[in-house]
């Protein structure tokens, strides 16, 4: 019961950052380890500051990913 209501809650927890538009540290990590594992990987404050800055800073009204 306790890890059905942990798994509800992490799950809810997903659906409303993606509803807001916050990207998820946690994929950032497995895609950097899959996709780039020789470049560092930031740490959870750097990536929400540059994921900030990149969707508020509307420089050119493009989104802008790695792949």
């Amino acid at each position: 019961m306790l890890n059905r209501l942990k798994s509800l809650f992490q799950y809810r927890k997903q659906f409303i950052s993606l509803l807001v538009g916050v990207p998820s540290y946690e994929k950032y990590i497995e895609h950097m380890a899959a996709h780039h594992p020789e470049e560092p990987v930031k740490t959870r404050k750097e990536f929400f500051c540059e994921a900030q800055e990149s969707r508020y800073s509307g420089k050119d009204g493009k989104v802008s990913r790695c792949c």
